[in-house]
């Protein structure tokens, strides 16, 4: 039974990040954030776009266009500053999630679950977008990091989390015995029919989760946030500079021996710039294979 009938990826724009940011050189975040004179080539900003049997799922929702047109959208003072030295976005006018999901032939107001990787700015910018209807995953331990006193330097900005109306619902994988989930033991199944399980990614940020797609018709795919913003690095287990690094190592790994398990799968980052074609390729080699 084919519970997933399409899968896609749009962007909500660029980012410009430091190279330490994509690949750490063991250096603290703040020094290199204060002292780092590069930047990246624009990165996308991907949302994954799921037409499941049951109603529209995202991975993420991207970033917000007002933090390029609104002054007051980052904070002020030391913490602003970070933001500011960390990335720098690109964000057209037609480039909100709305009007990439219309790009694709959806309505926004279809969006059945929303689900977030974690809640740094770049993944909850359509937060304010969707419908009310819509249920939004988040891990109950990254939502419990929001009101800690300096959760701001952490990257939450609580008055783009704490949206009125958004109908959040916490989640916390519980243990699982599925051999094809290799060394994850804990999972959470979105939908209860066994196609999306959310996995626990921490290291990135503490509560940072991921999703294995899994449905008749298509290759399984993992959709990883931003454990990784290359899946080459990934694969020879390089992390990123931002987050716990021995947490990103040991994630890393898992999810490396998850692909093991199942050759071909696309590792499907927010920031690869590969990710897209990844996508494509997976889904055109998996069609060739069933005709």
């Amino acid at each position: 039974m084919n519970l997933v009938k399409r899968v896609s990826a749009v962007s909500t724009g660029t980012v410009q990040i430091r190279p330490e940011h994509v690949e750490t050189n063991g250096t603290p975040l703040l020094w290199w954030v204060n002292t780092s004179r590069r930047w990246t080539a624009p990165r996308p900003i991907n949302v994954y776009v799921i037409e499941h049997d049951k109603g529209l799922v995202l991975f993420d929702t991207g970033q917000d266009r007002r933090s390029v047109t609104d002054p007051g959208y980052f904070p002020g003072g030391p913490a602003g500053h970070v933001y500011r030295r960390l990335a720098k976005f690109d964000i057209p006018s037609d480039a909100t999630l709305t009007g990439r999901l219309r790009d694709q032939g959806y309505d926004i107001a279809d969006v059945r679950v929303a689900i977030v990787s974690h809640l740094h700015q770049d993944h909850i910018g359509g937060l304010r977008e969707l419908p009310r209807s819509a249920q939004v995953l988040v891990s109950a331990a990254e939502l419990a990091e929001v009101d800690k006193r300096f959760a701001v330097f952490a990257g939450l900005l609580r008055e783009h989390i704490h949206v009125p109306g958004v109908n959040w619902t916490t989640v916390t994988p519980q243990p699982v015995e599925d051999p094809a989930l290799g060394p994850f033991t804990h999972a959470h199944d979105v939908m209860g029919d066994g196609s999306l399980l959310l996995l626990p990614t921490p290291g990135h940020t503490p509560g940072s989760i991921s999703l294995l797609l899994r449905s008749e018709g298509l290759p399984p795919m993992m959709f990883v946030g931003d454990l990784t913003y290359d899946v080459r690095l990934l694969a020879a287990d390089r992390v990123p500079g931002v987050g716990d690094t021995a947490r990103l190592h040991d994630t890393t790994r898992q999810v490396n021996q998850l692909a093991a398990l199942h050759p071909g799968m696309p590792v499907l980052a927010a920031h690869d710039p590969e990710a897209a074609s990844l996508l494509t390729t997976a889904l055109q080699r998996h069609g060739s294979e069933l005709g």
